[in-house]
């Protein structure tokens, strides 16, 4: 990309990532122990020096997720749900967590996973901040990353919250296709076992039968694909 810009342009943003080959870190260490994925979802402040981390784990045995995490000083973890192939877990975890570190540093986790027993961290360092600087201060307190890429990016990267994915959604939407699918969600159309009807729902509506199909479908594909776009660029790295 030229670095040559317009007048009144934006500077660029600089994307750094880090890989991590050694199991110092539970996000790294869970996923060699247990053979499957471990994806950041979220990272929330909780005061005192201590965040909650939201991983996602693919694939291995749920189970011990919690204990190999908390083999490690200063994490504590509690399983919150279990899906198929799949659960979430919360990391209490402090300073001393690399993607924390990055963000005290001023930068922007954007990814972070563990696969196979192998770390990755993609951050994003706004104009305002000097990227090496960033880059040393980062490896000198943790010496066991290596920087992997650096790149430049037009913009920094707009965080999925929920207002910005409902708003994404209610963009991608018409009307009807929100109103047959919200519709659809609240009567218990998508339960197990399902407490309601297509036929039901589509008379709630007002519509035939073939209509509400037409539209859940199409709403369905819509939401399916603001998912897996988003999946799609997190395991891109």
């Amino acid at each position: 990309m030229s670095d040559r810009r317009q007048e009144g342009e934006p500077p660029p943003v600089r994307e750094i990532e880090f890989t991590f080959d050694e199991c110092a870190y539970p996000f790294v260490a869970v996923s060699e122990r247990i053979d499957c994925r471990v994806d950041l979802a979220e990272i929330l402040p909780r005061g005192d020096g201590e965040y909650a981390e939201f991983f996602t784990v693919t694939g291995g045995d749920p189970s011990q997720v919690v204990s190999l995490a908390e083999a490690h000083e200063r994490v504590d973890a509690h399983l919150l749900s279990e899906y198929e192939n799949g659960a979430l877990f919360e990391f209490l975890v402090s300073i001393d967590c690399p993607a924390v570190a990055l963000a005290e540093l001023g930068a922007l986790p954007q990814i972070v996973h563990g696969n196979s027993g192998t770390g990755h961290i993609v951050a994003e360092v706004p104009p305002q901040h000097e990227t090496g600087a960033v880059i040393d201060s980062f490896l000198e307190r943790f010496p066991a990353a290596a920087l992997a890429a650096k790149r430049t990016k037009d913009a920094l990267t707009t965080p999925f919250s929920q207002i910005a994915f409902h708003q994404e959604l209610r963009s991608r939407l018409t009307e009807r296709q929100h109103e047959v699918l919200e519709t659809a969600f609240e009567a218990g159309y998508y339960e197990w076992p399902r407490e309601c009807s297509g036929e039901a729902v589509a008379a709630e509506l007002g519509i035939t039968s073939p209509t509400f199909s037409q539209h859940i479908h199409a709403a369905e594909r819509k939401l399916l694909t603001m998912v897996f776009e988003r999946t799609r660029e997190t395991h891109r790295h």
